[in-house]
């Protein structure tokens, strides 16, 4: 089957029932995407579907068929890039375990609405498990990155 990974094709022979998690991390080696809780609770595993936040871990792969599919080794999205510029900048960071998760599904977020107040960016990132607790410095990498130009 074909699929279209950070602008990349590629054919797999796979069962179609595998979880897009485990075809990322293991068939193509892209160990970015986290695997979390496995139940797509966490959100450690998001990444994008044809521009729409998604669990991987939950996405069987015969479902994402010829769908574009955004990592966070994405070196195409400039949302993504400017995500992590931002991340940087703020310090998010402190184990970093559930921070692909996070900025993939901020990055959802802005390329749906591309100007979110708190209360938007809140209620996005709800779902995105921290266990390090870093929610402010998320939503204000999230608030910079809306107002760079």
């Amino acid at each position: 089957m074909k699929v279209i990974i950070d602008e990349k094709v590629y054919y797999l022979d796979v069962e179609p029932n595998t979880p897009l998690l485990w075809v990322l991390r293991d068939n193509l080696n892209l160990t970015g995407t986290k695997f979390g809780c496995g139940v797509g609770q966490c959100g450690a595993c998001t990444v994008l579907v044809d521009g729409v936040v998604s669990r991987a871990c939950q996405t069987p792969i015969d479902s994402v068929v010829n769908s574009k599919i955004t990592t966070i080794e994405t070196k195409e999205d400039k949302t993504v890039q400017k995500l992590q510029k931002f991340w940087i900048k703020e310090d998010v960071v402190q184990c970093g375990y559930c921070q692909s998760g996070q900025i993939m599904n901020a990055a959802g977020l802005l390329k749906e609405n591309p100007k979110p107040n708190d209360d938007e960016i809140i209620s996005a990132m709800n779902g995105n498990i921290c266990r390090c607790g870093t929610y402010n410095k998320i939503k204000t990498a999230i608030k910079a990155a809306t107002v760079e130009v």
